[in-house]
């Protein structure tokens, strides 16, 4: 596949290319231009001169567009799932679930974006302004730039794309290199459905260069990031030279606690759910599992007891419920995440297993609270380690001594202690009674510390797309 730059199919300008491997099968798919910082540079002015025209058609017919995007989605799903099945290897269930994810975002922007009215400010609210009306308009911002990274490339281009075009802006999307084939797929298929040369596009390469030039860009006017705390950080001081707006959402290490008075079996539901879909490779994944010492060991047994059940296996098979990682490098790095918590005290009480770039679930028990993988260690692979609490308040301490804090949970059948480990946990999103991987298209999704910057949802980020300004209508009314 080529970059889309406007209304051309581009290599690369010095012609270098990644090679984009099923990381299933080391088989390579295809190869994408490793851009340059040149072909950003050339990538941005195309976008800015698009942005003007695009954010002056009307909202309605905008929105018209995106709805006919959606169509085409629909249309080609069995091509979209397998290849983002193939590219990323997740199991082809959930990418089937990804793709039709698209109508919920696309539909939900619009709607939103058609009901984001502004405000009035009365005349006389204040001394000196008995003759003077002020309203609230929202504009583009410009120029945004998605960097998307591998896990969940359609759904967040669900969320940064549909958000950022039916505000008027123009759009550079920045997918993964080792999965950007889908999102190429997409971009064209909005290409197809009406989206103006230059205001989609797509440009493929290594984020050190291709990320950081777009972030430099005085062109650009809001970075949209998914990705991990280091490059986060490294994006908003780069794009601080210039003032420019980020949303940055970032690593996580969220906990995930069980009262000694649980439900074990909805508790052992939710930890599958939400530590293994997608490999273990999801932001807001329950990481860390501070469990009741009364019921540890019966939770513990339970949980091996469904692990037994689930089948690794090829993505491309329909009842495969576990795939691979990314690639081998992500699972020889879980490897030595787990091969770290041993040397620190901890045990193996089930898989731990590597081959190529799969590895096996994994449980490790007699986990301590000093251990790295209580704190600041994200693995993200199947790996669940579970240490012993006492009480909740030790669990809520426990918890909040990461630097992230992205969501938690606690699964307990008091709803006291339900909304005391809620309020009190220093995350973004708390769940009651289930994983904290929860993601609904509307609500406000963020992390609290060095796990992000704004909140990104269909109730907030037409906001961060846009620019408000008010309009003065100075001594209009008349004695």
């Amino acid at each position: 596949m080529k970059n889309i730059v406007g209304s051309e199919r581009l290599d690369a300008s010095n012609n270098a290319t990644v090679e984009v491997i099923n990381p299933a099968t080391g088989e390579v798919i295809d190869t994408v231009p490793n851009a340059t910082e040149e072909d950003v540079d050339r990538v941005v002015k195309i976008a800015q001169d698009a942005e003007k025209k695009w954010s002056k058609m009307p909202l309605h017919e905008r929105g018209r567009i995106l709805e006919k995007f959606v169509d085409l989605v629909e249309e080609n799903k069995e091509e979209l799932a397998l290849l983002l099945c193939r590219e990323t290897g997740k199991p082809i269930t959930e990418a089937k679930a990804e793709i039709a994810n698209t109508r919920t975002f696309v539909y939900g922007y619009v709607e939103k974006a058609k009901h984001l009215y502004g405000i009035t400010i009365p005349a006389g609210g204040e001394v000196g302004q008995e003759k003077t009306m002020q309203m609230t308009i929202r504009q583009p911002i410009g120029v945004v730039a998605c960097i998307i990274p591998f896990n969940f490339p359609c759904d967040l281009f669900g969320q940064k794309v549909p958000s950022a075009l039916i505000m008027g802006n123009s759009v550079i999307v920045k997918p993964s290199s080792y999965n950007p084939l889908t999102l190429h797929r997409f971009c064209e298929l909005l290409r197809e459905a009406g989206v103006p040369a230059g205001v989609i596009n797509c440009i493929s390469g290594d984020g050190k260069i291709v990320g950081q030039a777009l972030a430099r860009h005085k062109g650009v006017h809001l970075v949209s990031l998914t990705g991990s705390t280091k490059v986060g950080m490294e994006t908003m001081k780069t794009a601080s030279q210039n003032l420019s707006h980020v949303m940055l959402e970032l690593g996580g290490n969220d906990a995930f606690i069980v009262d000694k008075n649980a439900d074990l079996n909805l508790a052992v539901e939710e930890l599958v759910w939400g530590r293994l879909y997608n490999t273990g490779q999801v932001c807001c994944a329950s990481k860390r599992f501070l469990v009741h010492n009364d019921i540890k060991d019966e939770f513990t047994k339970l949980v091996i007891d469904k692990l037994n059940t689930l089948k690794v296996g090829m993505p491309e098979e329909e009842d495969t419920q576990i795939g691979c990682l990314i690639t081998e490098e992500a699972a020889i790095t879980v490897e030595d995440q787990v091969r770290k918590t041993l040397e620190q005290g901890a045990r193996l009480a089930y898989g731990g297993r590597r081959n190529g770039a799969f590895f096996e679930p994994t449980v490790l028990t007699e986990v301590t609270k000093d251990m790295d993988v209580m704190k600041d260690m994200e693995i993200f692979g199947p790996v669940i380690p579970i240490c012993g609490i006492n009480t909740i308040d030790e669990a809520i301490e426990i918890a909040n001594q990461s630097s992230f804090g992205l969501c938690g949970n606690i699964i307990t059948n008091d709803m006291k202690t339900a909304f005391k480990v809620a309020t009190e946990l220093e995350v973004g999103g708390a769940v009651i009674n289930g994983a904290s991987f929860y993601r609904s298209a509307e609500m406000p999704f963020g992390g609290w510390k060095h796990s992000g910057i704004g909140n990104e949802g269909i109730a907030t980020t037409l906001e961060e797309m846009s620019k408000i300004k008010t309009i003065v209508l100075k001594n209009i009314l008349q004695d």
